[in-house]
């Protein structure tokens, strides 16, 4: 037995002895780890953004850092795959773009859970305007997923009719209601110079002092109505005046309003007549205003293989249309920060295909107006975007 028993141990094979991992192969499979982890939480469901201008101020604010959700309205599909990872348009600190759109998918939309409604707050990819030539990432230069990412409030979302008279927003008739933090220009007379501490104290941060027509001395801000009623109550501020476009004055040409056609829409920034926010599946006839309202959206942004503008008349598909189904729903957007904003006044809708996710909550906030002690916003950590 005991000759049986050594034999049969004799024809086991022996243990096998794994490899010690590298130090650099333990740090390779640490970084890939958590690139590849970044990289789907990223796509499937937070990321996260820096906001870089004035444009959403009082309710978001330079340099607030913020997660966007993109399981609220669901995630997109890939369109844009090879691509370096973490990135978005260009390698970090240089101008090489991080992509190549040798192949590009379709794209769908995962199920999200609501869907963009009158006033969410929106990551976008920033479509452009075909009427609108510029330099800001639009259609012109990056496939969809790839445009400049902007931030704005829903206005209008697909099927609203919206108006704007004297700088109020109605939507189906009915008064838009804005955030306390929404912020409008005024003009103050003052009796002298004011310490840039007494503007910074009531949040506002876009002042410049001139004299008015009565040799007075004045400042042109941009602030919310509780911060201009906080200056109504300092003795050396005489009178306020907000600051509005008459009706139908198209005078300043840098900023001429969407669809940059004055002769059919005398509009500006504060006024503009009223107009349908496109709808997956509503038609439209093809009248001279409304193929200028909307040609770009049937020749640009709905999908369509052949569709051109050309004497006055869409041509689909080699022939001219009178009318139109729109293929996806569109979205109405404004900056909080009305006369410093660029958006859908300017450049127009905003497609279904160009949404990113929602704005939910600011996570870090630096001032740079701030002293060593001062310059996080601690108040502003943690806060719920509304």
């Amino acid at each position: 037995m005991t000759e049986k028993s050594t034999t049969a141990e004799a024809l086991k094979p022996a243990p096998e002895i794994k490899k010690k991992k590298s130090p650099v192969r333990e740090w390779f499979d640490s970084i890939l780890f958590a690139v590849v982890a970044a990289t789907l939480i990223r796509w499937l469901m937070f990321e996260p953004y820096t906001i870089p201008s004035g444009s959403m101020e009082a309710s978001l604010l330079t340099d607030d850092f913020i997660f966007v959700s993109k399981f609220h309205y669901g995630t997109r599909t890939p369109k844009t795959i090879l691509q370096m990872p973490l990135t978005h348009q260009k390698i970090w600190g240089t101008e090489i773009p991080s992509f190549v759109d040798w192949i590009q998918l379709p794209q769908f939309r995962l199920p999200g859970f609501t869907h963009v409604k009158n006033g969410d707050v929106v990551v976008f990819n920033y479509p452009g305007s075909p009427e609108r030539p510029d330099h800001y990432g639009g259609y012109e230069k990056y496939p969809v997923d790839l445009r400049t990412n902007y931030i704005k409030r829903t206005i209008g979302i697909p099927g609203d009719v919206v108006a704007l008279t004297a700088g109020q927003i109605t939507i189906n008739g009915k008064t838009f209601q804005n955030p306390a933090t929404v912020q409008n220009e005024y003009e103050l007379q003052t009796d002298d110079m004011v310490n840039d501490k007494i503007f910074w104290r009531y949040g506002i941060t876009e002042f410049s002092p001139g004299i008015n027509a009565e040799n007075k001395s004045i400042y042109t801000v941009k602030a919310t109505p509780q911060a201009i009623k906080d200056l109504q109550a300092l003795d050396f501020i005489h009178s306020t005046k907000q600051i509005l476009l008459a009706k139908g004055d198209t005078s300043n040409r840098n900023f001429v309003t969407f669809p940059h056609n004055t002769r059919l829409f005398p509009n500006n920034q504060d006024n503009m007549e009223a107009f349908i926010v496109p709808k997956k599946g509503m038609t439209i006839q093809l009248t001279e205003k409304n193929i200028a309202f909307y040609r770009s959206i049937i020749t640009t942004f709905d999908g369509n293989d052949d569709a051109r503008y050309e004497n006055g008349q869409i041509i689909l598909n080699g022939k001219p249309i009178t009318s139109y189904t729109f293929k996806q729903n569109y979205y109405f957007m404004m900056g909080d920060n009305r006369h410093s904003s660029d958006d859908s006044r300017f450049w127009g809708f905003v497609p279904e295909d160009h949404i990113v996710g929602k704005a939910v909550f600011v996570w870090m906030s630096f001032d740079r107006n701030g002293t060593f002690f001062n310059k996080v916003r601690w108040k502003r950590l943690f806060s719920l975007i509304h």
